[in-house]
């Protein structure tokens, strides 16, 4: 019986490496651990032996049950892994679109804009600052000192969600919320730029979208002046668009700057394109951010990305951006 019991072990083995899959697998562990298998047969023996053989003989049959047991499973796992994978292989979808004699895709015109800034704005020593496209009324507009009955708020045509109390949330006008969320998170000196997607509920035209994205840039330190405002957006403009390229600002009103002005730029072409507001951040705003408006200044700037990229490619129609044409966005 012993021998009987040794051959269990090896059964086991060789029946587990032979087994191509689970129901293999299950036929050897019933051969084996069955109720008419090889161990239930030994344990019928068991009472024909006296006290002390049935003991030793015993004791080896569950050692050898245990072996087995864990070799069956060890292989089980190995299969059950096998079969997995082979499900997984046979369901994978293939969603790439190939057509012949080009690559699979690229990034979006806009994309590869906003990761171009990025890199220029890194190299000039900014970090990159994201937050939330759902905003509270107090970041999208009560901490950029607009009061809550100040005409300013009607500048921007604003989507409201149904969260909280009336007109409470908002989709982000801007992206000036996470210059609020930035100065209340850390203290100057503060050099970091917020690139992201806005909304605004306005019609769709040539120049205008009512999904865009934007890109701004926040400074707070001791000492900083409208001139270093004009030097940081003309070094932009020239590293991201070229040295052909100029900038004028125009006196202008935004309530969290002050004083503020309109940046515009010149193309090539002598034709100027409107880009985006900008100004020394409002005394209001550094003291609604904890910040002492008597030791630090500091300016910020924010641009239309969509237009700033059809800009630099010479294309006139701003709802191109959104286009799904591949003619189109295959040339970028």
């Amino acid at each position: 019986m012993i021998d009987e019991i040794a051959r269990l072990t090896e059964d086991a083995e060789r029946g587990a490496a032979a087994a191509s899959g689970l129901d293999d697998l299950q036929a050897v562990e019933t051969s084996l651990l069955g109720k008419k298998g090889a161990v239930s047969g030994i344990k019928r023996q068991l009472g024909g032996l006296d006290e002390d053989d049935r003991k030793r003989i015993g004791r080896a049959l569950h050692e050898a049950q245990q072996q087995v047991q864990s070799i069956l499973t060890a292989r089980r796992d190995e299969l059950s892994s096998a079969a997995r994978r082979e499900s997984l292989a046979s369901e994978r979808m293939d969603l790439t679109e190939v057509r012949p004699g080009h690559d699979a895709g690229h990034l979006h015109l806009v994309t590869q804009v906003i990761e171009e800034l990025e890199d220029v704005f890194v190299g000039l020593g900014f970090t990159v600052a994201e937050g939330p496209e759902v905003e509270d009324d107090w970041h999208n507009f009560t901490a950029l000192n607009f009061g809550e009955h100040h005409p300013a708020r009607d500048m921007q045509d604003t989507f409201f969600v149904a969260l909280g109390g009336p007109r409470e949330v908002v989709m982000r006008t801007h992206t000036s919320p996470v210059q609020i969320r930035v100065m209340t998170d850390q203290p100057p000196p503060i050099y970091s730029i917020m690139p992201g997607r806005v909304f605004r509920n306005e019609a769709t035209d040539s120049t205008h979208l009512a999904v865009f994205h934007q890109l701004e840039c926040l400074v707070v330190d001791e000492g900083i002046t409208f001139g270093h405002l004009a030097g940081t957006i003309e070094a932009f403009i020239h590293a991201f668009m070229g040295e052909e390229y100029s900038i004028r600002l125009r006196p202008s009103y935004f309530p969290f700057t002050e004083p503020s002005a309109e940046l515009d730029v010149q193309r090539p072409d002598g034709s100027w394109l409107e880009l985006g507001g900008c100004g020394m951040v409002h005394p209001n705003v550094l003291s609604n951010c904890g910040i002492d408006p008597e030791r630090w200044s500091g300016f910020a700037f924010g641009f239309g990305l969509d237009r700033l990229a059809l800009a630099r490619y010479g294309v006139a129609d701003l709802r191109e951006v959104m286009s799904t044409d591949i003619r189109f966005l295959s040339q970028f």
